[in-house]
């Protein structure tokens, strides 16, 4: 949780208001708190779409359906303000895990866990359906588990059973691979449309996996509408349960209520949400959100704790909410604590099976850098920075695109009839042949091309789950472009000028994708946030000079960091600057070439509710709502390091030095303490990429991958 900031209102209703839970491109979710001490979510639009008639009908709709249904398998709606004003919501603060978060932090259920959460999923929809709704988005992340058993929140595009369905094929809202095909086919969506959803998320429960996945959305959904589920993996009584829910037709799925009879565990079987690790991550969760009620009803005279302190505290306590079991750095305020105590760092992501194991303090010696746990292997001498997905790293080598195991660096796969250049992903990869004119689409587990695009593409810039962003036209005599093509209807979404005059591979911008916005920073210095589904600039600024290296841009929540001429902190939505730090190290300095060479700031990186950057020569560490210092470190070498952003991995920070000596320096991500430094030699800047209790370090035509603490 964030507290509140300029512009948040202080009360809605009979809530007062006291942190932020959350935000997203519709509005935001605060915590408030009643006369009566009692706490609630309270969600609101955003000011600039509460005057959008159909975002307000939408609210709207959420709150009436919200308030329709009486079951207690359902948040529970306190209040709503529909008429004018700022439309809220208020309903129960839920202190539990989501479904997803629960799978990815103690693994998969079993099969008694998956038949009780089924039976109580079952009998829930059961509920909403005799109120005369459909909710239309089941998910793992809908649904959170408390000790009471799981509850079903967001009926943010519920309709009534017999409403019709407002949107056109392909346009309709749905979670690629939860919802049903008449949903993604955009026809009329009963209930069977939940059933085919809870069958989805039993799957996942189960095993994991999605039963429906890809490499992008299209695919996705092109296997929903044509494709048998992948239940692979399922025990054989839980098939014969889930297989019917997700039947292609809506007639031959079985009822919510027999669903519910099917599923019902073995008499005596303990709920899942009462035994073992999740278990006790929900009582802590709980707990830390009991403390949290008691905290803000405290009175703001109390001897040592006032208003600011008490706010900094909630947003402390709320962190061990928010994280998993307070896997997080968290402290509650108390007197003489330092404001730097409401500081947080994320939680440790969900452990997987190809994860290396952190050094402990016998395994490393300070001072000395540890052994790599494998590389060098060959890669291209200006490859961009590699990319980790699952059990994979993908790098750009002489031959081509190359994808090599993160436990030993063995190849796994290389495409070898082209050689790719500049290339973005997440479970899937789309690149560019370097002869241009295609986007490909390639299988991130095989490199098999899954499909290809008939484009004018140069580059790409960066993909988000809806469409990528490439580059256009680059070293040619036209005039370049940025342009967007969508996932789903694999055509142009929009094309609009490149910031750069005359952008090349080498000097490409960078950019970096985040809820409805595309954050490009240019050669020239000027950073653009581009509306992703318009390609209508939302804001710009100038950060540095023109014709000096583009520096990435980091995101976070509501938030975008800049490096350059200063680090600053601006708004996603409207790029209102929040807070600035000018450089020390701004000034011009021949290179050997005669040209004028600024530095500046790096990229920075975010973690938690730190941000670290360089500012050569020195390493910072802030806080990253405010600004403020935590730690600095001044690196030995003084001549000027590239302006690649530090990489942050267990309980490490990793930045690059320069000069003739350069190294990797790895320091105590708290306290900024060296622990040592890696050499690196040639003139290419690296990259420094963190990812599963490793740090890859691409430079001069070599990968390294290296452990931390």
């Amino acid at each position: 949780m964030d507290p509140l900031a300029t512009g948040d209102p202080l009360r809605l209703g009979p809530y007062r208001l006291v942190g932020v839970l959350g935000a997203g491109g519709m509005g935001k979710v605060y915590l408030g708190r009643d006369a009566a001490g009692g706490t609630a979510a309270v969600k609101v639009l955003h000011p600039e779409t509460a005057h959008d008639p159909h975002m307000a009908q939408r609210f709207v709709r959420e709150a009436q359906a919200a308030q329709a249904v009486t079951s207690p398998g359902v948040a529970r709606v306190l209040g709503a303000w529909t008429e004018g004003g700022r439309p809220w919501i208020a309903t129960e603060f839920l202190a539990g895990p989501t479904l997803t978060e629960a799978v990815e932090r103690h693994g998969p259920f079993d099969e008694a866990g998956v038949r009780a959460l089924g039976a109580a999923l079952a009998r829930t929809l059961g509920d909403i359906h005799a109120a005369g709704l459909v909710h239309r988005d089941i998910k793992p992340s809908n649904i959170v588990l408390t000790s009471s058993g799981p509850r079903v929140i967001d009926f943010g595009i519920a309709r009534p059973e017999h409403g019709l369905t407002l949107t056109t094929t392909g346009t309709n809202p749905v979670t690629p691979g939860y919802g049903a095909p008449e949903q993604v086919l955009g026809r009329r969506v009963g209930p069977p449309g939940d059933v085919f959803s809870l069958g989805a998320v039993l799957a996942f429960a189960a095993t994991g996996r999605r039963a429906y996945d890809g490499t992008d959305v299209a695919s996705i959904q092109y296997k929903v509408v044509h494709e048998e589920p992948d239940l692979a993996g399922l025990p054989a009584p839980l098939h014969a349960l889930i297989a019917p829910c997700l039947a292609r037709e809506p007639g031959h799925r079985p009822q919510p209520a027999l669903v519910a009879t099917a599923m019902a565990p073995p008499k005596g079987a303990d709920r899942v949400w009462r035994r073992g690790p999740l278990a006790a991550d929900i009582a802590r969760r709980e707990a830390a959100a009991r403390e949290l009620t008691m905290l803000a009803a405290a009175p703001t005279t109390t001897p040592g704790l006032s208003r600011r302190r008490l706010v900094t505290a909630l947003v402390a306590g709320a962190a061990t909410v928010a994280a998993a079991g307070g896997a997080g750095t968290w402290w509650y305020l108390r007197d003489g604590a330092s404001a730097q105590q409401s500081l947080k760092a994320d939680p440790p992501p969900p452990p997987q099976p190809w994860d290396a194991k952190p050094l402990t303090a016998g395994q490393y010696e300070e001072g000395r850098p540890p052994a790599e746990l494998w590389g060098p292997v060959g890669t291209f001498p200006f490859a961009p920075a590699p990319l980790p997905v699952r059990d994979l790293v993908i790098a750009m080598t002489s031959d081509g695109l190359a994808a090599f195991s993160v436990r030993d660096g063995i190849p796994k796969w290389r495409v070898k009839s082209e050689q790719y250049g500049r290339f973005a992903g997440r479970s899937g990869i789309v690149a560019t042949p370097f002869d241009g004119g295609r986007l490909v689409g390639l299988d991130a587990t095989t490199g098999d091309e899954r499909w290809s695009a008939s484009v004018d593409a140069d580059h790409v810039l960066a993909m988000d789950d809806e469409a990528v962003y490439f580059v256009n036209g680059a070293g040619s005599l036209h005039p370049s472009k940025i342009t967007a093509f969508d996932f789903r209807s694999r055509e142009i979404r929009w094309a609009v000028p490149h910031p750069d005059r005359e952008p090349t591979h080498s000097d490409a911008a960078l950019a970096v994708p985040a809820r409805d916005r595309l954050v490009v920073y240019g050669r020239n210095g000027e950073v653009r946030a581009l509306d992703t589904a318009t390609g209508r600039t939302a804001w710009k600024l100038t950060q540095r000079p023109d014709g000096q290296d583009a520096v990435m841009p980091a995101v976070r929540d509501d938030m975008v960091y800049l490096g350059g001429k200063t680090l600053a902190a601006h708004r996603l939505d409207d790029g209102e600057k929040v807070w600035s730090l000018p450089s020390a190290s701004f000034r011009v300095s021949p290179t050997l070439a005669g040209r004028a060479s600024f530095q500046g700031w790096s990229g920075p990186t975010v973690d938690g509710s730190f941000l670290y950057a360089l500012d050569s020569p020195v390493l910072h560490c802030l806080d990253r709502r405010t600004g403020k210092t935590v730690w600095t470190h001044r690196l030995d070498d003084r001549a000027y390091p590239p302006l690649t952003p530090p990489a942050v991995q267990g309980r490490t920070v990793w930045t690059v030095t320069g000069g003739s000596d350069s190294a990797a320096l790895a320091l105590d991500k708290q306290t900024g303490k060296p622990l040592w430094s890696y050499p690196w030699r040639g003139s290419v800047s690296p990259w420094l990429v963190g990812s599963g209790n490793r740090v890859f370090l691409s430079s001069n035509g070599s990968l390294t991958a290296m452990p931390v603490v």
